[in-house]
């Protein structure tokens, strides 16, 4: 380098110590000046642009017009590569007149000028690359800038100096350069405006990181307008910015679903290829196919390539800050020195003092954008898996279903989804942890030599230690799911199921249920938490037992081993600076097992089964037909037998095909082959044309009613208004509070029985597809809206005639006009043709129809008068309601009354129903809109006290004090085992040799046991509490909800309920506790920090205030956002899993109408607008960890300015204690302030579970002082007298001022039209309802003074929806364990499912499904008469629902009834008239008062509303 300047003007060396580091006025060279400090900006340039073009090659954002900024930073350049030229001509000319420049002053402004002139160019590239702040240019034009202030001040010292300017025309260039390079850094903090055509440009409320600067994004300022506003008031959903697109759910799950195709390529053999190939499925159908493989593929490796950039990325940044954290203990060796040596200048210590906060920064700001690119990352990683298992969900089989619950499937989108999200941001400590170990030691060995391998030895054999503990963990964390799955499962099944068990009186059986599983749970829990706090002991002991290992060999091997400042602190920090992968590390180590537990559930679940979308063939058909099936065979899953075997079937084009046959018979898995629902065995089943499908039981989504019926098509006016009409739903509509823009709710829950399926029915007639599954949709419907619906729609003259229609049906009245019918017993055609041909052949339909036809005369069939045996007279109120039985499992809310109802309305105007679905409130309040599931409210403002204070009571006062006084205590015996090595370290810069060195070693090994010993102590208290804590609130929740009344689970969404037993307990059992040691720990470390800073150095106090406010400005700035940001994304959060339940539920549907693309989109829409809460949120931390940092790196500087200026007064231990102390600052401030608001947003569990603890419940279950008599009631007589009833305060009666005395004994038939209150009185007898004024007597006694299950377990109700509970059938029957085997067979012989029980392996304990799923409707039915038959009380109340029971099975139910309830009291709800007649009375409801009450015949002589009735159903 000399010889560059060696000749001519400048004649200086390169470098002058003397110069430049031993003097009070330090200056570089002028060659120094004039060369490198010249070039390095230029070298920096050149190094990272051939990275920046290919980055700028593949990022194009669009084109910015040339604007006047730009205008400005190109003249800029251009005039800085002309003064370069400048300088340049000047030496050529100096040259050519005689004088001899040094080469450096031709080199310099050589590479300079190339360089401004690359710069400039490099703007107009980034301009038509879209690029609005430029990164790479800023740090070129800041290095430029403080590269160029040394000549800056050296040129003018000289010129003092020698008191003439020596070369006037390089001074002059180069202060004109100076002032060019300042004006080009500042035109550069400024950005361009947005590209044309981009998102900014149509979005009303985009992103501002998108167009934010360079400067605005390293510092994350684009966050803090947000931060403003959501301080000025609590943030709302529409505050919130739109999502980026590469954040968009869209691109996401597209891109991990073509890697996981590929993953499956790959690893399906040559055979599975070619089975692709003959013909592709719509795309990500095929990807998630199914096939026979070689190995399995890894949905790992998929996500992995998907996001391997991102991975990249985030591993560079963490690389660099990883290297930088070894600079600081660096400089506090040469501080440490600087301080012993008392002739070092001063400026030294100044600059060691800027470089630690400058080191400091740096770090801080690589690691933020580490955190925010792998945060991000993390966050597209739980979109993708959301994504691909919905998508997954839409596609499997029956079979699969059957094995994994609802529950479980939500669970692997709620729970797993999330665990990968929390483990992803720590993958990269599994190759930092090593290299950070690698460099520490390294440093560590150039200090204390050998003796670190005592040390390293150490940290190596806990490793082992530290595996083991996490392979136990791992076990307990997958049973602990297990039993977490089971409680979700049963939890999900008694909010399907509550009103049954409210009838039944069951809470007390599934309570106990819920209570063991979580018994299980909890101590599991324990067992995984006392593992985590000895692993925390180890930890925190690590950090010190090896600190004191290294040092206690070092002093111990020889004598001359003197430990001074030094060595000490510097070996300290460094250990320190292990101290935070070591901690991360166990928390790794048990995410990764957690994680790999959810990665196997997740892929496990992603290669199951699929529907084979080639079983049913659509394109080739023998011609004139719609529908073929030959010599098909079907199952529901592979292990099972066939349900259907060897079938035969033709349905021409255009033709009804009606389906009739016993329960149980497969009529309904024939219409499920058919849409390919089920597995084939053998055969081939083809179906031409689009298929409109309407299934037993409706599945309505929770959306208006218009956008029921519409399922996604675009509105046709005519055609619409057609569908309502043909449905009979004109008369409906009027009713309902905002018309067909009504809100239906979960379920259809404020829609009847008949409503949902009239609904159901107009989705398939205004699809206006070519074939019309129908699978028995009229069985839930009056007589009158049957025979309605079969002339409109589906009968020869209705508005599907000429187009294909299969219809399966228990009514025989329609069976003439349909134009064949398929009768079918045990799964196998057994007669098939025209009604008079089936006549003719006198088989088992000729028999079975003479033995329902009440007139012999066949022609009376024909009339339209006749008898609509399927259901002749339904009043289906929506108290008791055909509910969706398929899948009920989280979302199936049982009812009070639907909004309104037109069935049964036969001649008289409609009634008008005020009592509507919920909590009068909604009702009010949203009569305009018919919306009728409240929001869920998020709450606002600061999380209050009470919550923290509920949660202190939960673990208990003393415990939480306790566990505080450890902490305290363990923070001081780790200052006082500090302050002890500072004075250690004293004493050998004394007198440079060490006394008793045993007895230092001992005292400082006591404090680091001491402190261990007190962590250990405070983890094992916080466990006992913690869990204490979770078994409080969990069974405080628990059992307010079993004492719930029926209408809150009217009006709360099951979803909503099933999130407080999932995610918030989760959190209040695993990630509560952990949150509170962490803030703590972190709480205390800050107090000692500061402690020992002022200790050392006082006037470190006067700081100490100011930063202190801006630290707490700056927090509560955070916290108001942070959490309002938290309880947005817990809102948004329910609808995605509310949704994929109800698609769960709906599967078939969407499949058979096409759907399932538009469910997808609007699933992803659900995520994403989850996602636009996350994002600001993952933000806010980076926002505050940059804000926060800053004050930790001030304390950082001021700990070491306040060393130099005192170094007189100062020992090098002190210096030493304080500023290693201050370095760890950085980290502990973020991390508390991080933890007290993950406490805070967590805490909201709490709140949460404690909001639905504190609900109000329905009357005791037993009171104690007024138990009826054992044997009551007797006679069973019921008096109702002067009764009243309204669904809720506020609301009109239901039934008003009731008089009615039933004998002992009596049977009783209840009929009416409509909302007359027959259900309503029913439920009164059961106290679902409570009186508004009068009282119910039964044997005598007043029901309102007893215990509700002494009241409900004396009565016994078959319900109309026929629901059962997953386990064994014997659970089904009674849960209670009361009867014996005997008892219970003798009841299944009576219902006449005795048979059925005995061809099962397992017999009693034969395992129902979810919802009873693998028995038919019909069956569900008689198990239910099985659980009245073994209860036998003396008052039976039948809602008689046997409209899914073939006649004879009804007719055998009927004798049932009369035979064995002969002596009881029945009250049944009558459906169909001719069960009735026999009754010794008829109790005639109209609009909640007695119109009349006699027997039968009375009535038909008095010819009122009941004659009425039984002309309709042609019984009079």
């Amino acid at each position: 380098m000399d010889t560059l300047c060696s000749s001519g003007e400048i004649g200086s060396k390169f470098w002058d110590s003397n110069l430049s580091v031993y003097t009070d006025n330090p200056d570089l060279t002028p060659c120094f000046q004039n060369s490198l400090l010249a070039w390095t900006p230029c070298v920096y340039l050149w190094v990272a642009l051939p990275f920046y073009l290919f980055y700028l090659k593949h990022h194009h954002r669009g084109y910015i017009i040339l604007s006047h900024l730009s205008r400005l930073k190109t003249g800029l350049g251009v005039l800085l590569w002309c003064i370069s030229w400048a300088d340049l001509f000047y030496s050529f000319h100096s040259l050519i007149h005689g004088g001899a420049p040094a080469p450096v002053f031709f080199v310099t402004p050589l590479v300079v000028g190339i360089t401004m002139l690359l710069a400039t160019l490099l703007i107009q590239y980034e301009r038509l690359r879209g690029v609005q702040s430029s990164g790479v240019l800023i740090i070129f034009w800041f290095l430029c800038v403080v590269c160029a202030i040394i000549p800056f001040r050296s040129k003018i010292l000289s010129a003092i100096a020698e008191g003439k300017i020596s070369d006037l025309f390089r001074f002059t260039t180069f202060y004109i350069y100076f002032a060019l390079v300042l004006c080009a850094l500042i035109l550069s903090c400024f950005r361009e405006k947005s590209p044309l055509f981009s998102q900014e440009s149509d979005d009303p409320n985009p992103c501002p990181e998108a167009s934010a600067g360079f400067l605005s994004r390293l510092f994350f300022w684009w966050f803090t307008k947000l931060a403003i506003l959501g301080y000025r008031q609590p943030l709302k959903e529409q505050d919130l910015w739109s999502l980026n697109d590469d954040d968009c759910s869209q691109r996401v799950v597209q891109r991990v679903l073509e890697a996981w195709q590929k993953q499956q390529k790959q690893d399906v053999g040559p055979k599975a290829t070619e089975t692709f190939g003959k013909k592709g499925p719509p795309e990500d159908e095929a990807l998630l196919r199914s096939t026979p493989r070689s190995r399995e593929p890894s949905f790992l490796r998929a996500l992995l390539t998907t996001f391997t950039s991102s991975i990249l990325i985030s591993g560079c940044f963490k690389l660099i800050r990883d290297l930088l954290s070894f600079v600081n203990p660096q400089l506090l060796s040469i501080l440490i020195r600087f301080i012993s040596n008392t002739e070092a200048p001063t400026w030294w210590g100044f600059l060691l003092a800027g470089l630690m906060f400058v080191s400091s920064m740096m770090q801080s700001l690589i690691l933020h954008q580490y955190y925010h690119c792998i945060f991000v990352t993390a966050l597209r990683l739980r979109t993708a898996i959301t994504g691909v298992i919905y998508r997954k969900a839409l596609v499997i089989t029956s079979s699969v279903k059957r094995e994994s619950t609802v529950g479980e499937m939500v669970n692997l989108m709620s729970v797993d989804a999330q665990r990968f999200m929390d483990v992803f941001p720590f993958l990269h400590l599994l190759w930092s942890t090593p290299l950070q170990i690698i460099l520490a030691i390294y440093f560590l060995w150039q200090i204390l030599g050998p003796s670190v391998l005592a040390g390293v030895a150490l940290m190596v054999l806990l490793i082992p230690f530290n595996s083991a503990v996490a392979v136990k963990m791992r076990a307990l964390q997958v049973e602990q799911m297990k039993l977490k799955d089971s409680r979700i499962k049963v939890m999900s099944e008694i909010l399907g199921g509550i009103k049954v068990l409210k009838l039944y009186a069951w809470e007390p059986s599934f309570l106990n249920q819920v209570e063991g599983i979580r018994k299980g749970e909890l101590w599991l829990l324990g067992k995984g938490a006392y593992l985590k706090a000895i692993s925390t002991f180890v930890l925190v002991c690590t950090p010190f037992l090896v600190t004191l290992a290294t040092l206690g060999v070092y002093v111990c091997v020889d004598p001359n081993n003197v430990l001074d400042a030094e060595k000490a602190f510097v070996s300290v920090s460094l250990f320190n600076i292990l101290k935070v992968p070591l901690n991360y590390l166990p928390q790794l180590i048990s995410n990764l097992t957690q994680t790999s537990v959810s990665l196997k559930r997740i892929q496990n679940f992603l290669i199951q089964d699929e529907l084979d979308p080639q079983c049913v063939e659509r394109k080739n058909i023998s011609p004139g037909n719609a529908i073929t099936i030959h010599s098909g065979s079907f199952t529901w899953a592979q292990d099972l037998p066939p349900t259907l075997h060897s079938l035969n079937i033709q349905v021409p084009k255009g033709a009804l095909v009606a389906v009739v046959g016993p329960v149980g018979c497969g009529k309904s898995s024939l219409v499920s082959a058919l849409l390919g629902e089920m597995e084939k065995l053998e055969g081939t089943v083809s179906v031409k044309g689009s298929v409109a499908y309407v299934p037993q039981q409706a599945w309505i989504q929770n959306c208006t009613l218009q956008e029921n019926v519409l399922f996604g098509r675009a509105m046709n006016p005519k055609r619409y208004q057609q569908a309502l009409e043909t449905c009979a739903l004109l008369a409906d509509l009027k009713m309902l509070p905002g018309g067909d823009q009504t809100e239906i709710g979960e379920k259809g829950i404020n829609l009847s029985g008949g409503q949902r399926q009239r609904v159901s029915l107009a989705r398939a007639v205004y699809s206006d597809a070519d074939i019309f599954l129908l699978d028995d949709p009229l069985s839930a419907v009056d007589s009158h809206v049957a025979k309605h619906i079969f002339d409109q729609v589906i009968g020869p003259q209705g508005v599907l005639a000429g187009k294909t229609r299969v219809l399966v049906t228990h009514g025989i009245s329609f069976l003439p006009q349909t134009d064949a019918i398929i009768v079918l017993a045990d799964g196998q055609v057994t007669e098939m043709g025209h009604y008079s041909a089936l006549l003719q052949h006198d088989g088992s339909f000729a028999n079975f129809l003479r033995n329902y036809v009440p007139n012999e005369d066949q022609k009376s069939l024909e009339d339209e008068e006749m008898l609509l045996i399927d259901d002749t007279f339904s009043t289906k109120t929506a108290m008791t309601d055909n509910e969706s039985v398929t899948y009920e499992v989280r979302k199936q809310l049982m009812r009070q009354m639907s909004a309104m109802s037109s069935e049964g309305e036969g001649q008289g105007e409609p009634v008008l129903r005020r009592h509507l679905s919920q909590s009068e409130k909604v009702t009010q309040v949203t009569k305009e809109t018919g919306v009728l599931i409240q929001e869920e409210k998020a709450e606002t403002g600061t999380v209050k006290l009470s919550v923290y204070l509920d949660y202190a009571k939960a673990v208990g006062l003393w415990t939480t004090v306790a566990i505080c006084f450890l902490y305290a205590g363990q923070s001081a015996a780790s200052i006082g085992a500090n302050i002890w090595l500072s004075n250690w370290a004293n004493e050998a810069t004394m007198d440079k040799k060490q006394n008793n060195t045993f007895q230092r070693l001992g005292v400082y090994a006591a404090f680091g046991f001491l402190q261990g010993l007190l962590v250990m102590l405070s983890s094992f208290t916080m466990v006992m509490g913690g869990i204490q804590a979770a078994h409080l609130l969990h069974k405080a929740l628990l059992y307010n909800k079993m004492r719930s009344p029926q209408s809150f689970f009217d009006t709360t969404p099951s979803g909503r309920i099933l999130n407080r037993f999932s995610k918030d307990i989760y959190i209040i059992d695993e990630v509560l506790a952990p949150t509170i040691l962490l803030l703590l720990s972190s709480f205390y470390s800050s107090m000692s920090t500061l402690v020992v800073i002022v200790t050392s150095t006082p006037i470190f106090s006067v700081v100490i205030l100011p930063l202190a406010v801006f630290y707490a400005f700056v927090q509560r700035f955070y916290t108001a956002t942070s959490r309002q940001l938290k309880r947005l994304e817990s809102v948004s959060r329910s609808p995605i899993y509310s949704h994929f339940s109800e698609t769960l539920t709906g599967s078939s549907v969407i499949r058979a109408y096409g759907r399932s693309q538009d469910f997808k989109v609007l699933s992803d829409s659900k995520v994403d607008s989850n996602q636009k809460s996350c994002y600001p949120y993952i933000a806010s931390n980076r926002w505050l960890g940059i804000h926060v940092e800053f004050v930790g790196n001030l304390v950082v500087l001021f700990a070491a300015l306040f060393a130099v200026i005192g170094r007189s007064s100062l020992n090098p231990g002190l210096v030493g204690l304080s500023v290693s102390y201050a370095l760890e600052m950085t980290e502990v401030l973020n991390w508390m302030i991080r933890m007290m608001s993950d406490l805070e947003s967590n805490i909201v569990a709490v709140e949460r579970v404690k909001e639905y603890s504190k609900t109000e419940t329905e009357a005791p279950w037993v009171i104690e002082g007024s138990r009826p008599p054992k044997d009551w009631p007797l006679k069973g007589e019921v008096k109702f007298q002067n009764y009243s009833v309204r669904y809720r305060p506020g609301l009109e009666l239901v039934l008003k001022n009731l008089t009615l005395h039933v004998r002992g004994g009596e049977k009783v038939g209840i009929v009416g039209r409509t909302g007359a209150g027959k259900s309503s009185m029913t439920l009164c007898l059961f106290r679902i309802l409570e009186a508004a004024e009068g009282e119910i007597l039964i044997d005598g006694l007043n029901v309102a003074n007893i215990g509700l299950h002494d009241l409900r377990s004396q009565l016994t109700i078959i319900p109309q929806d026929p629901i059962l509970f997953s386990g064994t059938l014997r659970m089904n029957l009674d849960p209670f364990g009361h009867y014996s085997e005997e008892d219970i067979w003798k009841a299944l012989e009576l219902s006449y499912l005795h048979t059925f029980v005995r061809t099962q392996p397992a017999g009693l304990d034969f395992q129902c499904s979810e919802g009873g799923e693998n028995l038919s409707v019909g069956q569900r039915q008689l198990v239910c008469l099985a659980r009245a038959l073994l209860r036998k009380s003396r008052i039976l109340v039948l809602d008689e629902a046997t409209a899914a029971i073939d006649l004879e099975t009804d007719d055998l139910i009927q004798a049932t009834i009369r035979t064995q309830f002969e002596n009881c009291t029945v009250l049944t709800i009558a459906h169909r008239l001719n069960t009735i007649m026999d009754y010794t009375r008829i109790l005639v409801l109209d609009n909640g008062i007695i119109a009349e009450f006699d027997s039968p015949t009375n009535l038909l002589a008095a010819g009122g509303i009941f004659y009425g009735m039984a002309k309709d159903a042609g019984l009079a």
